[in-house]
């Protein structure tokens, strides 16, 4: 096919990647920058296949099986199990990356300097994408600890083993003949990819998804170089771009600096406050029943959700509550902080998935502007994103990091089932402040019952 139509696909192609993202801005178009996103892909692979002549018996191979693997997942994941999903791709993004580099570079005749520094760039970040991606799976599927983990002097034996990466690029650059350099790059950035992840605590993962995904495209962008292959590096270049913003805004949410995230640690200090100093007698347990009572006289509500309550599969039966209390004049709202669950956006999608209206969704700042005048704040499963010691406790390890305030609500209610810490590993004071009740028990059950609850109380 001649080289003028391939640019023109290549060229519309990226316009829609655009366009695409474009749609993921908003909740309400969403879908459809999904679907335009799609087509462009489409467009980019069917004009590949037509410029580059490949075989295609091999091709609808891969589509079968890839698409028949895509379909299982999609049909079996849950929705809790989304974020370990996104590891998952990201790191057989980065694996791929390097695969079809390390292919393209050896088959190439004489590789040139550009294709050369590509290749090296596309096997250290992919292979690093790849093992950071799988430790972040395993952690988040609870495969392994989520708590900080490595060794003494980590920070410089990774960098020893960036510098060591970097050095058998520039050998590469210098003799491309050398093969066998380019694996030794992949095996080493393998190993990077897991010492720089497992010092990661669990509370950053969200954050480390993001970033990883960012690896991906850059990954994919540099393979695009080795290739020369335009729409390659402009899609690789906008999700690579994309996820570093997408970094910056989860660490701001969480008062943290990149740095802190890769190479700091979130978790308990020793002389931090025990739960006993926190809670110390003064927690309030309530019932469904006296949280119904509660709910009969409240003009105001708002839901603030948090991944206990995806792990209970909960969104449809907060929806039930919110149309009964809807039913009777009640405003209902919920409040989202940006890094509530365990990835971006978990908790716009999980109650999207119970058609609640967008309308309804109040971004922390604004859920913040408006907490006064809320009757009662039904907290499900959320706990480190309503600490108060974020505010108050400069000496915390969640110092300074925005909350959504919920102690300011006339009454608050938690449904949780202890009060066991969250990802952060501290006390949460709000458990035990005046106007607090804490509703013990499984976010469903405990819904259910407060639905019951509120029907016979009518």
């Amino acid at each position: 096919m001649d080289d003028a139509w391939i640019n023109l696909a290549y060229l519309v192609a990226s316009v829609l990647f655009v366009y695409g993202i474009k749609g993921l801005t908003h909740p309400r178009t969403a879908v459809r920058g999904n679907l335009i996103s799609a087509v462009g892909m489409l467009i980019a692979v069917v004009a590949t296949l037509l410029a580059e002549g490949l075989a295609y018996q091999w091709i609808l191979l891969g589509i079968v099986v890839g698409g028949a693997i895509g379909a299982v997942a999609a049909a079996r994941v849950q929705m809790t199990q989304m974020p370990e999903m996104v590891a998952l791709f990201n790191g057989f993004g980065g694996l791929a990356s390097v695969l079809v580099a390390g292919v393209a570079f050896m088959g190439a005749a004489v590789p040139g300097v550009q294709m050369t520094v590509a290749t090296g760039l596309s096997g250290l970040i992919g292979a690093v994408t790849f093992t950071g991606s799988m430790i972040a799976f395993l952690k988040l599927a609870e495969m392994m600890s989520g708590k900080p983990l490595g060794f003494a002097g980590i920070k410089l034996f990774n960098a020893v083993l960036l510098v060591l990466a970097l050095a058998c690029t520039a050998w590469l650059v210098v003799d491309p003949s050398a093969l066998v350099v380019y694996w030794v790059i992949v095996a080493i950035a393998l190993v990077l990819g897991v010492t720089l992840t497992i010092p990661i605590g669990g509370a950053d993962m969200p954050v480390v998804i993001a970033l990883l995904n960012s690896y991906s495209g850059l990954a994919a962008a540099a393979t695009g170089f080795v290739l020369m292959n335009n729409v390659l590096i402009i899609a690789g270049s906008l999700v690579g771009a994309s996820g570093i913003i997408l970094t910056q805004v989860m660490c701001k949410a969480m008062n943290r600096s990149l740095t802190d995230v890769l190479f700091g640690t979130f978790g308990p200090s020793a002389d931090g406050p025990s739960a006993d100093d926190v809670y110390g007698g003064r927690v309030k347990s309530t019932s469904p029943d006296e949280v119904a009572m509660l709910l009969d006289t409240a003009q105001r509500v708002l839901v603030v959700p948090g991944y206990g309550l995806a792990v209970a599969q909960a969104q449809h039966t907060v929806r039930e509550l919110a149309n009964l209390l809807e039913t009777r004049g009640v405003i209902v709202e919920y409040g989202v902080h940006p890094v509530a669950g365990r990835m971006p956006g978990h908790m716009n999608v999980l109650l999207a998935e119970a058609d609640v209206p967008y309308e309804q969704l109040k971004e922390m700042d604004e859920a913040n502007s408006e907490m006064g005048e809320v009757d009662v704040c039904l907290v499900i499963g959320a706990n480190d994103v309503v600490n108060p010691s974020a505010l108050t406790d400069p000496k915390s390890p969640i110092a300074g990091m925005p909350i959504i305030d919920v102690s300011r609500a006339r009454t608050v209610v938690v449904i949780k089932r202890s009060l066991s810490p969250g990802f952060a590993g501290i006390p949460n004071p709000l458990f035990a402040a005046d106007n607090c009740l804490m509703m013990f028990g499984d976010g469903k059950k405990a819904l259910v019952e407060l639905v019951s609850a509120l029907k016979e109380a009518s």
